[in-house]
């Protein structure tokens, strides 16, 4: 009898499949598609209820779009959590984002995210965890538990090569079998038979030229015979092409609603024969096993949604973020104590919070803390200077005011407007039913009017993007136009078109009609619309020349610099990892004019640094939270040990990393195609591999306190291998290290790295506190996949045991010799 057969559900008391037996194959057929964006059709006859889902991974947006709605918990991002090296607190933050869900009115995130970070220039690698397997499956593990044991159901995403943006719902990623075994499949492996996912959702690309939501044997050979996957798969949204290939390959539940491909399409194929009804059974019964499990299957409950604002989440993601800071330099500068000067707080991430990524994984955040919040609350604002020095936004900044759109339904602006909405900020993202469903949402237009008061004489940018066709007026006067050249770009999801900016006098104190004309069209993955518009003004070298003023004046400089949502987004990859603007002219200008100067960056991945020899202390903070400037600040100031760890290999430049190539197909792809050339040299191992000094090592971080390593012994049995070693703090303070564990083999009779991570752990010690650590690795810990054999080997021979600080700093090694050994896939 298999498990869901002998559940018993609490609505019916009758088991899954009696409860079968009573729906009629087109109710089967309605729950295996949406009844809209985030939910799935209920059955009112039998009062089964609605399966209801939101967006993650770093919080619970709930069903508004990505601009506006019910607020919610902001928690630090993938990359940031990667850099904590800690699954339980994995699993502590993700019992809280639980509780988030559970607000929304929803029973599933869609998330982890637990894709590789390939390359440098993903703009979703700040999302995801980490460039290596092992560490990505563990953190994975930690978030998947920490939603379910709190009976919410996590989705384990996107499965699976979905390692950059760049075309992602059409390009295929060809990727040999042994690279995805050892590498892009590891983290969903553990999803599966560690941490009993309950659902995984495919990615939107093709995988060897399949679409993975119809993909055989990634979905029926691999994820559910040879992991034994008894959960849901559902797609991406609009990620399914098909109605049999993908209800025969294993896919569930096709996202969002309504259907386009299961419905009358289903039961036409039913009837033809090339869709069973068993296979519809075997479907609709796993969507109802999940329903039980995550509780939905009963919920009758009003549909509603509330800002739910914790004090203990507020102090969870203080801890979560500053846990993830890494000190990659430290010249002795810090910690700060309480300064006897002024502090100059200089850069374009100064007064701004940059708290999240873009995309899906936006929320509405509760409240945002700065820096400069975060700096003025310890010290207060009148120990501190301030100079943004340059600005480093990918578009010009919205504005604010009395902002009122109009909706016509129509694409003409006829008429009389049959609805009207104020608005916070100068942008719409507006999903199905928009306007109230006042229009229809493939054919409207909006007039968006305001009045805008310039601040300062002289040049203005005007800019806008949009999902849609769009156009800015100042006065009447057509100043940047979206419309009548509009170009497929890398906004909203590569729906939209990029930047299209224009230029006007204004004059200081004059007030303008600013107007923003919106006309729907035509998308292949959004319904309704979007648009962004902002005015900017130039600051030129002036602003530079400010900051370093600045700096001279003060005790000590921290300039905060990087990237923002703007950059690090889904749909949208990097063109480089250089600093955007004149980012990296400021950091050198306040170096020159102030000795004592710290960097802190704020990025969703690695960037060059120029500047780096000259900087006395270099602090990566990500986007951690709706708490970033108090945890930045809890860091700088000693209240918390840096213990953050690299996840990801910051190389001196783009073109050290594994997918810089000269050929395109192996990245960003050409011909709709990218090509996993490196294999399974990603990361570290590649540049090992190739003798590569990196910038800063993947697991690299500093500490207030210093750390020895030692006593590395090894045990071989007939099962694996115990390892154990002791790790003390050998300073004068209470501090966090990361020992990490490689594996190597000596002579490997195939080409493989150099060393691999198969093993960690993070321990806060007392000053002089000593502690005995042991680890036990499995044959699977020394295997390699072999494709022709279908199994996990290890060859005969010798194999290095490799205990470091970072996968460039090792303390101690210890040999080992193995027997030959091999397990089924």
């Amino acid at each position: 009898m298999t498990a869901h057969k002998a559940n018993q559900t609490r609505l019916t008391g009758k088991t899954t499949d009696e409860l079968l037996d009573e729906l009629t194959l087109e109710e089967q057929v309605s729950i295996l598609a949406g009844d809209g964006l985030w939910s799935v059709n209920p059955i009112e006859r039998l009062g089964i209820g609605s399966l209801r889902v939101t967006d993650g991974p770093s919080g619970a947006r709930g069903s508004g779009g990505l601009v506006g709605g019910v607020t919610a918990a902001a928690f630090p991002v993938g990359i940031a959590i990667g850099a904590t090296w800690d699954p339980e607190l994995a699993m502590e933050i993700d019992a809280a984002i639980a509780a988030e869900v559970k607000s929304k009115g929803a029973h599933v995130s869609l998330a982890p995210t637990v894709n590789i970070h390939r390359s440098v220039t993903n703009g979703r690698n700040f999302e995801c965890y980490s460039e290596d397997p092992e560490l990505t499956a563990a953190l994975g593990v930690g978030y998947i538990k920490g939603l379910q044991d709190n009976g919410v159901s996590a989705t384990v995403k996107h499965f699976v090569g979905n390692e950059s943006e760049i075309e992602r719902t059409t390009i295929s990623s060809e990727i040999d079998e042994r690279s995805l075994r050892e590498v892009y499949l590891r983290p969903f492996e553990d999803a599966v038979k560690k941490a009993g996912a309950w659902a995984v959702m495919t990615s939107y690309n093709r995988l060897n030229g399949t679409y993975t939501s119809e993909h055989d044997w990634l979905l029926n050979d691999v994820l559910r015979g040879d992991w034994g996957f008894d959960g849901v798969v559902m797609s991406d949204w609009f990620g399914s092409h098909s109605t049999a290939p993908t209800i025969n390959a294993g896919l569930e539940l096709e996202m969002p609603g309504p259907t386009r491909d299961r419905g009358e399409k289903l039961l036409a194929a039913v009837e033809t024969g090339e869709v069973s009804r068993q296979t519809v059974r075997e479907r609709a019964a796993n969507v109802l096993k999940l329903m039980e499990r995550d509780g939905s299957l009963n919920d009758q409950r009003p549909f509603e949604e509330h800002a739910d604002d914790r004090p203990e989440h507020r102090a969870l993601i203080r801890k979560a973020g500053a846990a993830g800071c890494v000190l990659l330099k430290n010249d002795g500068l810090l910690p700060l104590s309480q300064p006897s000067g002024k502090i100059a707080v200089i850069g374009p991430n100064a007064k701004v919070a940059r708290i999240m990524g873009g995309g899906s994984a936006q929320i509405f955040p509760h409240y945002s803390i700065s820096p400069w919040d975060g700096l003025a609350a310890r010290l207060g604002e009148e120990a501190l200077l301030y100079a943004a020095g340059c600005t480093n936004h990918r578009w010009e900044p919205l504005f604010h005011g009395e902002i009122t759109a109009e909706f016509f339904d129509n694409k003409r602006f006829e008429g009389t407007p049959v609805h009207v909405k104020r608005m916070e900020a100068s942008e719409g993202f507006w999903v199905p039913p928009v306007a109230e469903g006042k229009v229809d949402q493939r054919r409207f237009s909006v007039l968006i009017r305001s009045d805008f008061v310039a601040e300062v004489d002289g040049i203005h940018r005007f800019g806008i993007h949009s999902a849609g066709f769009s156009k800015i007026l100042v006065d009447g006067e057509l100043v940047a136009d979206a419309h009548s050249a509009w170009t497929k770009g890398r906004t909203y999801f590569e729906e939209g078109c990029d930047e299209v900016v224009g230029e006007k006098v204004l004059e200081a104190g004059r007030s303008y009609e600013v107007v923003i004309e919106f006309v729907s069209k035509d998308m292949k993955l959004l319904y309704g619309g979007a648009f962004r518009a902002g005015i900017g003004v130039p600051m030129g070298d002036a602003g530079i020349a400010e900051a370093a003023r600045a700096a001279t004046e003060a005790e000590t400089a921290i300039v905060f610099i990087g990237r923002s949502e703007q950059w690090d987004t889904e749909g949208s990859d990097l063109q480089d990892i250089t600093l955007p603007g004149k980012q990296d002219e400021l950091v050198a200008a306040v170096l020159a004019a102030n000795p004592r100067t710290i960097v802190v960056l704020q990025t969703g991945g690695p960037v060059e640094m120029p500047w780096v020899d000259d900087a006395p202390a270099i602090l990566q903070a990500w986007y951690p939270g709706q708490e970033a400037g108090n945890a930045i600040a809890d860091v700088l100031f000693g209240d918390t040990d840096p213990s953050g760890r690299l996840p990801q290999t910051f190389s001196r430049r783009w073109q050290d990393n594994p997918t810089w190539s000269q050929d395109r197909e192996v990245y960003p792809g050409l011909d709709s195609k990218v090509r996993y050339q490196e294999g399974v040299f990603v990361g570290y191992r590649h540049y090992e591999a190739m003798g590569i000094a990196p910038l800063f090592p993947f697991g690299h971080g500093l500490s207030y306190t210093q750390f020895d390593m030692g006593g590395l012994e090894a045990s071989v049995d007939e099962t694996g291998v115990t390892v154990s070693f002791s790790l003390t703090n050998i300073g004068d303070r209470e501090g966090s290290a990361v020992a990490q564990l490689y594996v190597g083999q000596r002579q490997p009779r195939l080409r493989r790295p150099v060393r691999e991570l198969k093993g960690f752990a993070k321990l806060t010690l007392k000053p002089r506190e000593s502690r005995q650590v042991q680890k036990r690795l499995t044959h699977r810990d020394f295997a390699y996949f072999d494709v022709a054999k279908r199994s996990w080997v290890v060859d005969p021979g010798s194999y290095v045991l490799s205990l470091g600080s970072s996968a460039a700093s090792i303390s101690v090694e210890v040999e080992i010799n193995l027997m030959a050994y091999s397990e089924p896939a």
